[in-house]
């Protein structure tokens, strides 16, 4: 994977404007996760509920011989800016736990709501293993 970064750009923090994947492999998408644990429990706060989709999609990559690494693109559903802008150094250890110093392309909207109610946070996400 190749990182699309042109030279006369300022570089994102914490994600990349694109990538470039070339040759065989296997594509992984997994459908939204939120930050309700395996019990259907959420924490009440943005940052808690970002840690728990994160560790999700972790497990879920795992399932397909998958790893962080491999993550091409993150779209973030969020139902509230001042929540998460507020949650920011939770959010940042988060995905320093989960995900390294792997910043895919990512998007972030913010949205009315999410099918649970106690949700704060959906992350869906696409990756892309090579083949060996």
């Amino acid at each position: 994977m190749r990182i699309l970064q042109p030279a006369e750009w300022k570089k994102p923090r914490g994600f990349s404007h694109g990538v470039v994947v070339e040759g065989p492999g296997r594509w992984v998408v997994l459908a939204g996760q939120t930050g309700g644990d395996e019990a259907g429990e959420y924490a009440p706060d943005m940052a808690g509920q970002v840690a728990t989709a994160l560790k999700r999609i972790i497990k879920l990559l795992g399932e397909a011989g998958a790893g962080p690494e491999h993550i091409v693109r993150l779209t973030w559903y969020l139902t509230s800016r001042s929540e998460y802008e507020a949650a920011g150094a939770g959010i940042g250890a988060a995905w320093k736990e989960t995900l390294g110093r792997n910043f895919p392309p990512s998007t972030l909207l913010y949205i009315g709501g999410l099918v649970d109610d106690r949700a704060k946070v959906e992350i869906e996400v696409t990756a892309f293993v090579p083949s060996a």
